[in-house]
Formats: C-alpha cells, sequence, structure tokens
C-alpha cells in the first residue's frame, strides 16, 4: 500500500464515511462528491437508453440480428471464406446504419482444417470414442496410431511416472473440471508435455463441467523443444469409463486417426468509429471476435459479443446522443487461434496506446448481465463502480475484480490500460463452450436486450465523464 492511500484510509476512519463497506470509505475518498454526483447525473440517459433497448424500437433487435447473422453464416473459422463473408455482412450492416467510419486492416491468420477424426477403443472391447481434435493438432498417418493408453489425473501424475511407463503409449488426461483458467492447461500444454516424455499421441478430457457425451474444441500450443504428437479432446463419458476400466488394470488400446491440413490466409480486424465532440482522439473501445470454432454456430462464442459491441455505435447514434470521446467498436478476427487479430491490432496501433481510455470486450457468454469484471487501479475501478450503479434497476450493478478481464483485451490490460468484461450470469457457458451445441437455443431475447443495454450505456458514459479513467 503506498503511503497517500494509507493516509487517506486513515482519514477515513476519522470522518462522515464509517457506515459504509470497506470499499466503498476507499472509493468515497478517492473519487469525492463532485465526480460521485456527476456519474449519478447520467441517470436519465441511461435510463433513456434502457427504454430504448428494452421497450422501444430495439427490443429484441440484438436476438434477431444475431439469429441472421448466424442462420445465414453458421461457423466461422480463422482462415475461412466465410469469415470473411462474416466481416463484408457486419460492414454492410453499419453503412445501412449510416455509419461510416468503418476501417478494416488486413493480418495473416492460421487455417486449420479437420478433416478426418476417429478414435476407436480396440481393447478391452471395441467402441467408438467421440472426439474432436485440438486446434493446429498434427495429423496421424492415414492408417493412425495404435497403441497402449495410460491415464493421468494431472501433470504431477505424468511427471512422476518412469519414461518407460509413457514411452509408445497414448496419454489420457483425466482432469476433472475445476475451472476454464485451471483446467484448460491440459488441453493448452498436454500435447507437448507427453511428447516431452516419449508419447505419441495425447488426449484430453474435455474442459467442461458437464457433458451430453459432448467433446469440446480449442487451440493447443506445441512446445517446438519437442516433437509435435496428434492431439484430440474426448467426451466426459468416455473419459468416466476409459478410467473404470483402467483403474480395474485392464489393458486399453485405440487407434487415432487425426487427419487435417493447416494453411495461412488473410483476414480482417475491422474497426467502427463513433467520433467524440471534445477528445476525438481518445477511445473506449468495446468489442468481441468474430471467428468462431468449426464445430457449431459460434452463436454464443462470440456472435453475441459482437452484436452486444455493434449495437453500441448504432443506438448512440439513433438517439442522437454523442460522448465527448471517441467509441471504438472492434470485432477481432482469428481469436480461437491465440489472439492473433487483437495482437496484430496492438503492435500496429503500439503508438497510439497512450489514447486508450478504457477497453471492455464480451466474450463470456451474453446471458443475464450482473455487472463488469473490471482490471484496474483502485480509483479506476472506484469509478466503475460508480457507473455500474446506474443500473441497479436490472440487478446488472455488481464489479468483480479481474488482474485480466476479457481474452482479447489481456494484452492490452496486462500492460496497464484499464478495462472490464462483459460479466454475466454465464453458470452454463462451458457446457456449450467450443462444442457443436453453441447455436442459437443457447441465446435469449431479453437477456440479450438487457446485455445490449448495459454495454451501451456503460460505454457511453465512461467515453463522456469529465475525466479520463486513471491507469
Amino acid at each position: 500500500m503506498n503511503s497517500l492511500l494509507g493516509s487517506l484510509l486513515l482519514l477515513i476512519g476519522v470522518v462522515s464515511c464509517k457506515h459504509l463497506p470497506k470499499d466503498e470509505e476507499v472509493c468515497a475518498v478517492l473519487l469525492g462528491n463532485e465526480l460521485v454526483e456527476e456519474i449519478a447525473g447520467y441517470k436519465s440517459v441511461t435510463d433513456e437508453i434502457l427504454r430504448y433497448v428494452l421497450e422501444g424500437d430495439f427490443k429484441h433487435q440484438t436476438y434477431n440480428g444475431l439469429a441472421k447473422f448466424v442462420d445465414k453464416f453458421g461457423p466461422r473459422p480463422s482462415g475461412s471464406e466465410t469469415l470473411e463473408q462474416s466481416i463484408d455482412y457486419m460492414i454492410q450492416l453499419t453503412r445501412d446504419e449510416g455509419i461510416t467510419d468503418i476501417t478494416t486492416e488486413e493480418l495473416e491468420v492460421p487455417q486449420w482444417t479437420r478433416e478426418l477424426e476417429q478414435v476407436t477403443l480396440l481393447e478391452p472391447r471395441v467402441k467408438n470414442i467421440a472426439v474432436f481434435g485440438l486446434g493446429r493438432s498434427v495429423s496421424t498417418s492415414p492408417e493412425g496410431i495404435t497403441a497402449e493408453a495410460i491415464m493421468v489425473n494431472s501433470f504431477d501424475d505424468l511427471d512422476s511416472l518412469a519414461d518407460s511407463d509413457v514411452k509408445g503409449k497414448i496419454v489420457i488426461y483425466d482432469a476433472k473440471f475445476v475451472s476454464y483458467g485451471v483446467s484448460v492447461r491440459y488441453r493448452t500444454e498436454g500435447a507437448s508435455r507427453a511428447a516431452a516424455r516419449g508419447a505419441v499421441a495425447s488426449l484430453v478430457r474435455s474442459i467442461t463441467p458437464f457433458s451430453i457425451n459432448s467433446p469440446h474444441t480449442g487451440a493447443q500450443n506445441y512446445d517446438n523443444n519437442y516433437p509435435k504428437i496428434p492431439t484430440a479432446a474426448i467426451t466426459l463419458e468416455d473419459a468416466d469409463m476409459l478410467r473404470r476400466m483402467y483403474d480395474r488394470g485392464e489393458k486399453i488400446v485405440l487407434n487415432i486417426k487425426l487427419i487435417s491440413k493447416s494453411d495461412t490466409k488473410t483476414s480482417r480486424n475491422t474497426l467502427i468509429d463513433y467520433k467524440g465532440t471534445e477528445s476525438p482522439e481518445k477511445l473506449v473501445i468495446v468489442s468481441g471476435h468474430i471467428d468462431s470454432w468449426d464445430v457449431g454456430q459460434g452463436a454464443m462464442d462470440n456472435g453475441g459479443g459482437i452484436f452486444v459491441s455493434w449495437a453500441v455505435p448504432v443506438i448512440l447514434k439513433r438517439l442522437n446522443i454523442k460522448p465527448k470521446r471517441t467509441i471504438r467498436s472492434i470485432f477481432w478476427t482469428a481469436e480461437e487461434m491465440g489472439l492473433i487479430g487483437a495482437a496484430d491490432y496492438a503492435n500496429k496501433h503500439k503508438n497510439e496506446n497512450n489514447n486508450i481510455n478504457f477497453i471492455m470486450e464480451a466474450d463470456e457468454g451474453t446471458f443475464a448481465p450482473l455487472g463488469l469484471g473490471v482490471g484496474g487501479t483502485q480509483e479506476a475501478r472506484c469509478i466503475i463502480a460508480e457507473v455500474l450503479k446506474l443500473f441497479k434497476s436490472i440487478n446488472a450493478s455488481t464489479l468483480v475484480e479481474q488482474n485480466a478481464p476479457g481474452s482479447d483485451i489481456s494484452l492490452f490490460t496486462n500492460s496497464g490500460i484499464p478495462g472490464a468484461s462483459l460479466y454475466t450470469e454465464n453458470s452454463k457457458y462451458f457446457w456449450f463452450h467450443h462444442t457443436a451445441g453453441d447455436t442459437m437455443n443457447v441465446e435469449n431475447e431479453h437477456e440479450l436486450d438487457l446485455g445490449t443495454a448495459v454495454w451501451t450505456a456503460a460505454a457511453y458514459v465512461i467515453a463522456d465523464i469529465s475525466i479520463d479513467i486513471p491507469r
């Protein structure tokens, strides 16, 4: 704790803030009455936006627009022609709203296409195993790999085995879901960790707490210090069955056939600017990624995030509400293959990063909004907490402190730029994440309206208040 904040906290103890919770005590002193009252003064414009989206002409428009988009294009994997067509579509949709300040920035992105995926249990009985290859997995030979499998619960389990126990085997990671951040390591690192011990392939229990025999795909990263081995995800049901067999001492033999192609294509980040009236060079960014995995429809991940971010400049223009700073809506490309679009933007705009006042990303589902997950200084969080009080009427005033909110925007928040993710009631998000079940059936008309309203109004207030969000 720095000495200034310590002095402020000491002062708080002897002034009239004693009745406030600790965080609110700190915020009351850091912000002062003038700024708190200024932010509270945005209630009327916030309510206008809420009414327009929840009751007015924009009611259900996010859902309808997303449904048309998803039905028209379906999955939009990195490097695909479908992805580029969907980008063109969103650009035209924006122009149809009379917004013409649109920029696209080209970059090279990976294209990984699955062609044949088959895993067959050969011993102790014959059974087809549901499987999705993991992004950028290398291929097997056409006849596949046939080998005995061993099961481990963790990397520590793998490290405890002798090399002779692993060499020539298929390693199956049977790590139960703890959280995405904890469990995803087995998907991203598992192949190389197994290859380092001499394994010929790896399989991963899908990163999810729930399954209806549904495998979950996702990207994985090869360590160039070790051989690249084929890798894929299997379902919870099959992982549990194999575990029971393995624990009974039964020999497990699998045949794995994974055939894919890799290439490089040109794609685009899309930037839509709604210019500020007083400080147009300063940016409040709202964003989502427009690419998706190939196995579902990309409605939840991340079509919903695209449409709530697209709606921000559209709604403000329709209502003739103009912020002091520019609001920039960005559709990142090739997020699923490793934040490729965001990294390219960060590099191309590194000399302009000082102009980013606040950066926001919707990429954790567009379920009922609860508030924002915020990364930044104590003062920055205090300011956003005051903004969120404007959404108490729809139960969306919660601030969750996050070290790295969002995926794409983590490249910016990790460098000190304050930012936020849309915090939602997403307890079922990882049920459908990276599966064939990511369709419009996951979305809800009213919840999308609520998310659109919060995203738009919050972005406007942050872009319009008298002070910049401190770093």
